[in-house]
């Protein structure tokens, strides 16, 4: 590869985990991947950006306010727990909790656009400052807002002004306004249009929506000040309510921009939800969308241009456990830029502790599961909020098959259900099989399968139905789990003790250089193939019920490799015996009996119950073992 040394691995690099430090001295300004997501909230056509942690929704908010010569100005808003808890106790007597809560975030955002206009007018226009501008700046005067201030700061002066009175000589209003008798929010409603109109009459004068772009006001992070409680809903609630009145109140001049997660966003029940819809978007990623982001980091981090050739081939290995490496690397990771930036910096960092020259496929192993560890930890975290739950409910798919039907999930669940509602009894609704199916499923750790294929939750993605009984665990979180298989089926690994005579004496008679002269021996021998031939046959009927059957496909792939080796074990038997040497046959047979019993428990136990089809599996194995064990009974010759 040109360019290539032996410090091409440590000098690769992929990006700091979250955008702030990312843009600070990581690679969100070089190595930023345009999406469709960031195209169409730069051009105005979506303000409400929706996604899960993790899925680049600061990083679309960071690389905004950089791009100023596009988009205009902008302001970054990113409550802490302060100004959320002085947003959640904002009340005004005559309104509902999300209106009186849209007001302080209307306040926020004509001061910060009033305070933008001054400094814009003074820079871009001028000196000499038109009268609605002049006005604007004798408001921030008399409220307080003059200076720099945190956003706690304002609030607390936004929640005495529009819980008592702001100052409005500045737009010609000389005392408090005549509504006596009014309710608080209808005061408060009245003094806050004054000001916008002030504010818009200064945007309008200035026409810096033509002459400049928009000024856009993002506000990101609301998570930090999360706690799935009512006040926090119509915190959200109003600020959606907010986000949608400037558009009305400021025309083209301002436009605001909301980054949400996808779980606090669904989460809210309010009247006007539907007419969210057209100002939406979710940001989701396609593999390849993922790929082109690898390598364009990579390729700012080494200095040129990578090919994919180079990076998956070259720099990774071509593959890794049979699957292209870049497929294998995203399959075990959530589809989402921040744990795949994670994953390949941690590749990365195995290879570089090893003292490789290139990353190699035990690395990448050894990775994995320290990956997966990190994201099971990860995943609880994130939704502890909202699921506190969920690190308890892991633990019941620990050291089980990767998959998991619906009548054991049943059995498993009903184990904990005392434990957990006990311990959770906030959440009882929702901690019931259906319930704890459908946070799985929404959280991405449960997949479904529907058709060939097995669905993760993603845009678009129906709820789980209540027919749908075939669930699979995320490959990213299986080797935490311990969940490698498809299913929990112990393996055939028989103990063989071929007892080759040569010469001696036993009950049965004399074996000669292989060859059997007691008649009652060669009875036996006649015996040992009919046996060995029974358990190969009876292991062929049970594969060819299982090709028939309906059974998900991976546990039929376990099913058949299992029962292949009991088939493989009788096979080697049969030719020993044809070459003359005694074994053990009918203790071999009574083992490989009693594990195909123990599979028939297993299968019941583990619930891989696709319809009838296992339970047809399970009868055959059944009725085999019982015809086996008699005919092993009774001629044993062990009498």
């Amino acid at each position: 590869m040109a360019g290539w040394d032996d410090d091409t691995v440590r000098k690769l690099y992929f990006g700091r985990d979250d955008a702030e430090h990312d843009m600070a001295d990581g690679l969100l300004r070089e190595g930023f991947l345009a999406t469709a997501a960031y195209e169409a909230v730069l051009s105005g056509r979506k303000i409400l950006v929706i996604g899960r942690k993790g899925v680049g929704k600061s990083a679309i908010c960071m690389r905004l306010t950089i791009d100023g010569g596009r988009a205009g100005s902008t302001v970054l808003i990113t409550p802490d727990d302060a100004a959320g808890d002085e947003i959640r106790r904002f009340e005004l007597q005559g309104l509902t909790g999300d209106t009186a809560k849209s007001l302080i975030w209307r306040y926020v955002f004509a001061v910060h656009a009033a305070r933008h206009v001054i400094t814009h007018a003074r820079a871009r226009h001028g000196r000499r400052l038109p009268p609605s501008v002049r006005a604007l700046r004798k408001f921030l005067r008399a409220n307080g807002e003059e200076g720099e201030a945190r956003l706690y700061d304002r609030l607390v002066s936004g929640t005495r002004g529009l819980q008592t009175a702001l100052s409005l000589e500045a737009f010609g209003v000389k005392a408090s306004l005549d509504l006596n008798g009014s309710s608080e929010g209808a005061r408060a409603t009245a003094q806050l249009d004054i000001l916008e109109k002030g504010v818009a009459a200064a945007l309008k004068q200035l026409d810096c929506a033509e002459r400049h772009g928009p000024l856009l006001v993002l506000v990101d992070q609301l998570e930090q000040v999360w706690s799935n409680d009512p006040d926090s809903k119509a915190m959200v609630t109003g600020l959606l309510l907010a986000g949608k009145h400037v558009a009305g109140a400021y025309g083209k001049a301002l436009r605001c921009v909301l980054f949400l997660r996808a779980d606090i966003y669904d989460s809210l029940e309010f009247s006007d939800g539907d007419k969210y819809r057209g100002d939406e978007i979710r940001v989701a990623w396609s593999g390849d969308e993922l790929e082109e982001l690898v390598l364009t980091r990579a390729s700012v981090s080494l200095g040129r241009r990578l090919t994919p050739a180079e990076l998956w081939g070259q720099v990774f290995p071509e593959q890794v456990e049979g699957l292209p490496a870049a497929e294998y690397l995203f399959s075990h990771s959530l589809p989402r830029p921040r744990d795949t930036i994670q994953f390949l910096n941690l590749c990365r960092d195995k290879a570089t502790e090893r003292g490789h020259a290139t990353i190699s496929t035990d690395d990448i192993a050894q990775a994995t599961r320290q990956f997966s560890e990190w994201k099971l930890q990860d995943l609880a975290r994130e939704y502890l909020v909202n699921f506190p739950f969920l690190s308890r409910v892991f633990a019941m798919f620990q050291n089980t098959g990767y998959v998991v039907m619906r009548s054991a999930l049943e059995s498993r669940f009903e184990e904990h259900r005392e434990a957990l509602h006990a311990r959770f009894p906030d959440y009882t609704d929702t901690l019931t099989v259906d319930g704890v199916i459908d946070v799985l499923f929404g959280v991405n750790f449960l997949g479904v399968r529907r058709g060939s294929e097995v669905i993760h939750t993603g845009d678009g993605q129906v709820a789980v139905q209540p027919h749908e009984t075939e669930f699979h665990i995320h490959r990213c979180f299986r080797p935490a789990l311990n969940a490698l298989n498809s299913t929990e089926l112990r393996p055939y690994n028989p103990v063989q003790r071929a007892h080759v005579i040569g010469g001696a004496q036993n009950n049965f008679g004399t074996v000669v250089q292989g060859r059997l002269i007691n008649a009652d021996i060669v009875i036996g021998r006649r015996r040992d193939f009919t046996l060995a031939q029974s358990l190969i046959d009876s292991c062929e009927r049970i594969r060819r019920q299982l090709g028939r059957a309906d059974v998900p496909a991976e546990a039929a792939y376990e099913i058949s490799v299992q029962v292949g080796r009991v088939v493989d074990d009788a096979s080697q038997l049969l030719a020993q015996l044809r070459d003359g040497n005694a074994r053990d046959v009918v203790s071999h047979l009574v083992g490989a009996t009693n594990y195909l019993n123990a599979l028939a428990t297993q299968l019941v136990e583990n619930g891989v119950d696709g319809g009838d089809g296992i339970r047809s599996v399970v009868r055959r194995i059944q009725d085999e073992t019982r015809g086996l064990s008699r005919e092993i009974g009774g001629g044993s010759n062990t009498g």
